[in-house]
C-alpha cells in the first residue's frame, strides 16, 4: 500500500501488511548478540501477526540478525530481526521479528 506525501511523492504506508494481535506468552529465543556471543533467553511475545511478532527480551540483538524462536506450542521458527528498540515507558528492550517461514506461526 502506498500513500502520497505533501509533495505528491509516493511513500510506503506504515500500516502493517497483516493485522497485529496483542498476546502474552513466553517463548525461548536463541541467537547471537551484537558482539557475536551465543544466547538462549526466555522472552515474552506481546504482539503477533501471521508473519511476525514483537518480543520483549534481555539480549542485545542486532538488526538483521537471524534468531530461533521456540513458542510453547508448535515447532521452532526461524526469524529475522527487523526492529530493535528500548521502550520509553518501561525501559525494556524489544525486537520486531519477521518469520522466515511463509506460513508463519500457523505452519504445520
Amino acid at each position: 500500500m502506498k500513500q502520497n506525501d505533501t509533495r505528491g511523492a509516493t511513500v510506503p504506508s506504515q500500516r502493517p501488511r497483516n493485522p497485529r494481535v496483542p498476546v502474552e506468552f513466553a517463548l525461548e529465543v536463541e541467537g547471537k548478540t551484537v558482539s557475536g556471543d551465543p544466547f538462549n533467553v526466555k522472552a515474552q511475545a506481546i504482539k503477533i501477526s501471521r508473519g511476525g511478532a514483537t518480543l520483549i527480551l534481555d539480549a542485545d540483538v542486532s538488526l538483521g540478525a537471524t534468531v530461533k524462536l521456540t513458542p510453547p506450542f508448535g515447532r521452532e521458527l526461524e526469524a529475522e530481526v527487523n526492529g530493535v528498540w528500548t521502550d520509553q515507558i518501561d525501559g525494556r528492550r524489544r525486537i520486531g521479528v519477521k518469520l522466515l517461514d511463509e506460513d508463519g506461526w500457523f505452519a504445520e
